[in-house]
């Protein structure tokens, strides 16, 4: 009897979890643009902070292009498209949109709801506000954050759109994100239409 009432539980732990982890609510995104845009030295030479962004949405497919041109895989063996020592990957990246924070997901080309709260008035206005957030007691975390928002700004700088990368506000949301253990947020990046 002691045996059959344990299986009971331990099933009933499987469905709950089960039901937990299919409450989660992912948005497929578009297939990111691979081609067009600006040449790279235009690129170069119109890349800039610029703090004068909308609050206004960004379309899907442009929110797709940002974040693959950021952090997306460019390669079949799941490489990025910003480099990280050894391959370690040690990066996550969070959109900030009107309705919650995503987690990015570039191997399935989605995002993934961590929190359902609009949380955008805690960042300056813009169409999304990008959180990139790396393992603290890596050497070289810094240097894939600052990898990943170059690469964001370099697509902004090519699509016609302004941003600002700063450090302030990297905090809004401590405790409420579910890092990685020993992951912070390094670095914010919002990113809108130009005002």
């Amino acid at each position: 009897m002691i045996k059959l009432s344990k299986v009971f539980i331990c099933l009933s732990f499987v469905f709950i979890f089960a039901g937990v982890a299919s409450a989660q609510e992912f948005k497929s995104l578009p297939e990111p643009a691979k081609t067009g845009g600006k040449s790279l030295l235009e690129s170069l030479s119109l890349r800039k902070s610029d703090r004068n962004i909308t609050a206004k949405p960004l379309p899907e497919q442009e929110l797709s292009n940002l974040l693959w041109a950021a952090w997306g895989i460019n390669r079949p063996d799941g490489r990025r498209t910003a480099p990280t020592a050894r391959n370690e990957q040690k990066i996550e990246v969070y959109a900030v949109l009107q309705d919650g924070v995503w987690l990015y997901d570039a191997q399935n080309n989605r995002l993934q709801q961590v929190l359902p709260s609009d949380v955008r008035n805690r960042y300056a206005p813009a169409g999304v506000t990008l959180l990139y957030a790396a393992d603290v007691k890596d050497d070289f975390s810094e240097m894939y954050v600052g990898s990943v928002y170059q690469n964001a700004g370099l697509y902004c700088a090519s699509a016609g759109l302004a941003n600002i990368v700063k450090v302030s506000g990297k905090n809004e949301l401590k405790g409420m994100l579910p890092l990685k253990k020993k992951y912070e947020v390094m670095a914010i990046q919002s990113v809108g239409y130009i005002n």
